[in-house]
């Protein structure tokens, strides 16, 4: 499929995912979004897609664009779920704007390793670990005050949903060198 076709199959697949709160709101008062809502949710479903069909273009095989599928998956969730209620406490707690590492973590380590999967395999794996490390500072070291103070979170709760999240991005990593192992040459295939 040519890239411009992947595209527009990317933003066919995000307006009719799209559709789904437009007729919640139809049915149910608790279903409330803003345009705004519309934007970011959009930009982010649209964002994600197209971040994987350019990455999967890279692929030698399919365990690498199932590795690529779910590293992106877990960045989408990682954005929606800390803009929705937040990953520690709620949305406006300000430790979850550490969060914004692991993203970093993730793309500087698979810009570094051109997209190559054992390269890709360790920048997934440094994202979860990151994702833990931030997780254990949000709860235990940076605790913040004043306004910005919560009420207790439930700890448990946190913990195993960040767990969770931490898990999927290690997923990504074992899939990305189960695809080094397969090609046998740790190179994408290049583009054209």
């Amino acid at each position: 499929m040519s890239l411009s076709k992947s595209f527009l199959f990317v933003a066919l697949a995000t307006a009719a995912l799209l559709l789904v709160p437009v007729v919640a709101m139809q049915f149910s008062a608790e279903v409330q979004w803003t345009w705004f809502d519309f934007v970011v949710a959009g930009g982010l479903l649209f964002g994600a897609g197209s971040l994987f069909v350019l990455v999967a273009r890279q692929a030698t095989s399919t365990t690498y664009r199932l590795a690529a599928a779910v590293a992106v998956a877990a960045g989408l969730l990682l954005v929606w779920a800390n803009l929705a209620v937040g990953l520690v406490g709620s949305e406006d707690n300000p430790a979850n704007l550490l969060y914004v590492s692991v993203l970093a973590v993730a793309l500087v380590g698979a810009l570094a390793a051109r997209f190559r999967p054992q390269g890709m395999s360790r920048a997934m794996f440094g994202a979860a670990l990151a994702y833990v490390l931030v997780t254990l500072i949000a709860l235990f070291v940076w605790k913040p005050t004043g306004a910005a103070a919560e009420p207790s979170v439930h700890l448990a709760n946190v913990l195993v949903a960040n767990g969770a999240f931490a898990a999927i991005w290690a997923l990504s990593g074992w899939l990305f060198q189960r695809a080094a192992h397969v090609s046998g040459t740790g190179s994408p295939r290049h583009l054209a």
